[in-house]
């Protein structure tokens, strides 16, 4: 049991897709255009400085989400995730932030027509859509749009566009400088392309970068103080915190419950965003 309870990798262990490493990595703007420019097939004229891990939470009582990297163009608004471990629900996450991302760009009394281009781009080291059987589709890209069902011609033109990379089927991507992104993802192997290269250097040297091991190691004291207050008599709120914490940080279901006494099911219904009643009943 004590091996399976969370515990942080050390600054010396981090690799690109790494919590905390994936977003300082993408602190410089240029490197987020480029990975945008190379994943969704958009140029940034303009990048506002990237926001890592943004919280947007409109409502006091509304579930609020903390994005990865967070960047804004004149015209667009692009949300970059980087998923390490196997995600449920991966769709209704998706719809969930779209809808945030609006109500976060909008000001009230605005107009619609003020929504800006929106992009949500996930990066994920497991394929996260199976069929009916259970099996993977092992699609490298899933890319989404709103189309109407009964004449694929009339496109919603929302503004809206979801792509979802699947990192391990990188071996199937048929655009070269994708592939070999996708490659260094799920191998950490940044071969012979140059921008796998220029990440996986920037980890080097982040990995000695006192300011990056001061703030990574305050970021984990945060989560492992999350950890023990959660387990206080009557700290119901502060597990359903700590869950939610780590689940965005890619800590898998099964040692979320472990770490923070509960069951497997109700850590599902708290990263699902369903009720928290159960938790009162432990």
């Amino acid at each position: 049991m004590e091996n399976s309870i969370y515990r942080p990798k050390s600054v010396d262990q981090l690799t690109f897709t790494d919590n905390g490493m994936f977003q300082a990595v993408l602190h410089e703007p240029s490197v987020c255009a480029e990975l945008v420019a190379r994943l969704l097939g958009v140029k940034v004229k303009k990048v506002e400085y990237p926001e890592l891990e943004k919280t947007i939470a409109p409502y006091y009582i509304s579930k609020g989400v903390r994005l990865d990297v967070y960047l804004k163009d004149e015209d667009k608004i692009i949300d970059v995730e980087l998923q390490s471990q196997p995600q449920e629900a991966l769709g209704k996450r998706t719809r969930y932030y779209q809808s945030m991302i609006d109500c976060d760009a909008l000001m009230k009394g605005d107009d619609y027509a003020k929504l800006k281009k929106s992009y949500i781009l996930f990066i994920c080291k497991h394929d996260p859509f199976k069929n009916a059987g259970g099996q993977n589709f092992a699609l490298s890209r899933y890319t989404f749009r709103n189309v109407c069902d009964e004449n694929k011609c009339v496109n919603l033109d929302d503004k809206t566009l979801k792509v979802i990379y699947n990192a391990t089927a990188y071996e199937k991507e048929r655009d070269e400088k994708v592939r070999a992104f996708l490659k260094f993802v799920c191998t950490n192997d940044p071969g012979e392309d140059e921008y796998s290269n220029s990440l996986f250097a920037t980890v080097e040297k982040l990995k000695v970068n006192e300011k990056f091991r001061l703030e990574y190691a305050a970021m984990n004291i945060h989560d492992m103080d999350l950890i023990r207050e959660s387990k206080k008599e009557g700290r119901q709120e502060k597990a359903v915190e700590a869950a939610r914490s780590f689940y965005a940080n890619g800590v898998s279901i099964d040692i979320i419950a472990k770490s923070l006494d509960m069951t497997v099911e109700q850590v599902k219904e708290i990263v699902s965003g369903e009720s928290e009643a159960q938790m009162q009943t432990n």
